[in-house]
């Protein structure tokens, strides 16, 4: 076995690797990669990238992740892909039939790791713990499963047990929770001033109910009552005292991209400070070979907290069982538009 591999998760800039992305990849020994829909024309050229990553770093079991949500969230995308729903539809469906949501949300879940699996993709960045409100700003919306903590608990447990079925790795995010954020992350720093008792009754209870969950990724939203200096991804004291402390998640813990404009700083320095302040990995999305490889620079390798939530995570993966993707559409289908049958 060799090297343990940096703490990073890479994007690409296209479809195909050129030859200055399959040396540094190959020097950089990142841990893992992302696709986007600019990675993404066919099946058969995914499955002969996602091939291409695990062999340019000599490691058979590379993680290679997509953010699969469904609605607006879906980098492999309709028609030659399922158009998944949204989450906010499994949250209308649970108000008027609990046990119908569920099960679709699990149908949903089982039915994006079909999707995924056979490309050789098996982490998705899914589901979304965010618990919605009605000031919070839209880029979360429809991709929460609703206002109640317990409702989006129980959703997107069922979606990760669905995904965990189908050979794919769930991704809990944004943690601690980006619902109540009035600004886009990607775009600015949101400063939710909510206090600390509202923040663990409501936005942190999602969290704490899926901390067994393997992975999560973090919020680039400063929470003020904890730390109102630094957002969560670069907060020791929210990694510390929040994520690992009252959540409970003793996961892989990865931020979310880097090259959002909530951080501050060059590429490198963000990477420091995500990884200083207890991220176990940090993710850049943008593929732009300069940027990637001042990020190289500031990530050590993966810790040895690190390398064993990894190991925990990868002992999850099994080897689905056959699915009849057809009849299992028509029933999540049936479910989401009613009436319910048994």
């Amino acid at each position: 076995m060799g090297s343990q591999p940096r703490a990073v998760i890479f994007g690409l800039a296209g479809p195909f690797l050129d030859s200055a992305e399959r040396s540094f990849f190959a020097a950089a020994n990142p841990l893992g990669f992302i696709l986007f829909a600019r990675n993404c024309d066919s099946p058969e050229q995914i499955a002969a990238l996602t091939g291409e990553l695990r062999r340019c770093v000599r490691r058979a079991d590379v993680p290679v992740l997509i953010d699969q949500e469904g609605g607006r969230v879906q980098r492999l995308k309709a028609p030659q892909w399922r158009a998944a729903p949204p989450a906010g539809r499994f949250g209308t469906l649970h108000e008027r039939d609990a046990a119908a949501a569920i099960e679709a949300a699990w149908l949903n879940g089982r039915l994006l790791a079909a999707d995924l699996q056979p490309l050789g993709i098996d982490v998705d960045c899914a589901p979304v713990l965010d618990v919605r409100v009605p000031e919070g700003h839209d880029i979360i919306g429809d991709r929460a499963f609703g206002g109640s903590p317990e409702r989006v608990a129980k959703l997107a447990r069922a979606t990760c047990e669905g995904l965990l079925a189908g050979g794919v790795l769930p991704v809990i995010k944004h943690i601690p929770g980006h619902g109540r954020a009035t600004l886009d992350s990607h775009a600015a720093l949101p400063v939710v001033d909510a206090p600390a008792d509202a923040l663990q009754r409501d936005d942190f209870a999602p969290f704490s109910a899926l901390a067994d969950m393997p992975l999560a990724m973090t919020a680039h939203v400063v929470y003020a009552a904890f730390d109102p200096a630094a957002p969560a991804t670069t907060s020791a004291t929210v990694i510390r005292d929040v994520v690992r402390g009252r959540i409970g998640f003793d996961g892989l813990l990865i931020s979310d991209d880097l090259c959002m404009r909530a951080l501050a700083g060059a590429p490198g320095e963000r990477a420091r400070a995500a990884l200083g302040a207890g991220c176990d990995v940090v993710l850049h999305c943008n593929g732009d070979l300069a940027e990637m490889r001042d990020v190289a620079a500031a990530c050590a390798p993966l810790s040895a907290a690190g390398a064993a939530r990894l190991a925990r995570a990868r002992a999850l993966l099994q080897r689905p069982a056959a699915i009849d993707r057809a009849a299992a559409g028509r029933r999540l289908a049936a479910l989401l538009n009613g009436p319910v049958t048994a």
